[in-house]
């Protein structure tokens, strides 16, 4: 029977639940199942094998949400595989070097003991709501800066570890 897998995702803009939905069409093709489901409407995880956590990086933190989550199923995640990513940087960094969870998302991976954690580039375009948002765009520094190849890359090592038994 194949894993399930849930990749619960906290967004401002809708982009972060694009790569959420983006990462669980991944597991699927590793024949995992898999679904997103906002952070917010998460409320047991108990019928998962693993959980995947994302979140929009706003004003250097973690989404209220996806720290929320962390929080509240603190036990049930401490007790099957989890990992973590971040989708923000409105600059080509991500998919140069890796960078390191902020705080916010460090201290909740530390809580449920996530087994690992990975910054995506983000996206902000047009039409975003908000006087952060649109003092971005203004400046010229909105953009996609999403590496769906790293994505997928990523979210095919999770499967392959869920996959491959625990060693003794």
């Amino acid at each position: 029977m194949p894993h399930h897998v849930l990749v619960a995702y906290a967004t401002k803009y809708g982009s972060t639940a694009e790569l959420a939905r983006f990462i669980v069409r991944t597991l699927r093709d590793e024949g995992l199942e898999a679904e997103a489901l906002p952070a917010s409407e998460v409320t047991e995880v108990d019928t998962y094998d693993a959980v995947v956590i994302g979140s929009a990086l706003y004003v250097g933190r973690w989404r209220r949400d996806a720290v929320r989550l962390m929080r509240r199923q603190r036990k049930a995640l401490r007790e099957r595989a989890v990992w973590a990513f971040s989708s923000g940087p409105l600059d080509p960094s991500a998919s140069e070097r890796d960078i390191p969870p902020v705080p916010s998302a460090r201290r909740a991976m530390e809580r449920v003991r996530a087994r690992g954690h990975v910054t995506f580039g983000g996206r902000l375009e047009a039409g975003a709501q908000g006087r952060i948002a649109r003092v971005i765009l203004e400046e010229g520094r909105g953009g996609d800066f999403r590496d769906l190849d790293a994505v997928a890359k990523w979210a095919r090592g999770i499967a392959a570890e869920i996959e491959t038994p625990e060693s003794p």
